[in-house]
């Protein structure tokens, strides 16, 4: 069932989102060779804590942190610990945030000091992907309309998406309807309306 948001409601998702964007921007700015994934994620979770908010992915189904840190061929859901960063690594920071009982979440890429053109390319594509899929997604167009934006842009590139995880709705759960695959299946899903809130992720391999 997929819900439909009132004003009030999105007016919190996007303080959720807000205090995401933030500690992601924070968290962006201490990739350096040396830190562990471990700091970073104690990092995250005290600017979480210090907005007045709760880290949407501590305990969920049992897991043990804060945040998502994922390095170099770690698609997603890496678990910070005492693993250090090194130069020229690409590194995935995915945070969550629930804010008077709504979620927010949202994950960057972040280049550890030089890094090959390959990761920059990797990096900009998905950004574009991103991009794309988010300008398709307006009242009237399908789901698989973002589907299909993200999955064009990046096989244009000669990059492929990741077909085993989504992206989904949310708001009072962290994760909701609709899943939101980056690749075209044979269902074009439902139409877009509005009120729907979609977390879009678009997940890309060299």
């Amino acid at each position: 069932m997929i819900a439909l948001r009132t004003e009030r409601e999105i007016g919190i998702l996007r303080e959720a989102n807000q205090i995401v964007a933030d500690v992601l921007a924070s968290l962006a700015e201490k990739i350096q060779p040396g830190v562990t994934t471990g700091e970073l994620d104690a990092m995250a979770e005290r600017q979480i804590r210090d907005r007045g908010a709760i880290p949407s992915f501590l305990g969920y189904r049992g897991y043990p942190k804060s945040t998502c840190i994922s390095v170099e061929n770690e698609v997603i859901h890496g678990i910070p610990g005492k693993r250090r960063i090194k130069e020229g690594q690409i590194v995935g920071i995915d945070v969550g945030a629930l804010y008077k009982g709504y979620h927010g979440d949202a994950a960057i890429t972040v280049a550890c000091g030089e890094v090959d053109d390959e990761r920059k390319r990797l990096m900009s594509v998905t950004d574009l992907a991103l991009a794309r899929g988010i300008r398709t997604a307006h009242a009237g167009n399908y789901l698989q309309d973002v589907s299909r934006a993200i999955q064009d842009t990046v096989e244009a590139a000669g990059f492929s998406v990741v077909r085993v995880f989504v992206g989904h709705g949310i708001g009072t759960e962290m994760h909701e309807d609709p899943q939101i695959p980056n690749m075209v299946t044979g269902d074009r899903g439902p139409r877009l309306r509005p009120g729907m809130v979609l977390a879009i992720e678009p997940m890309v391999n060299a």
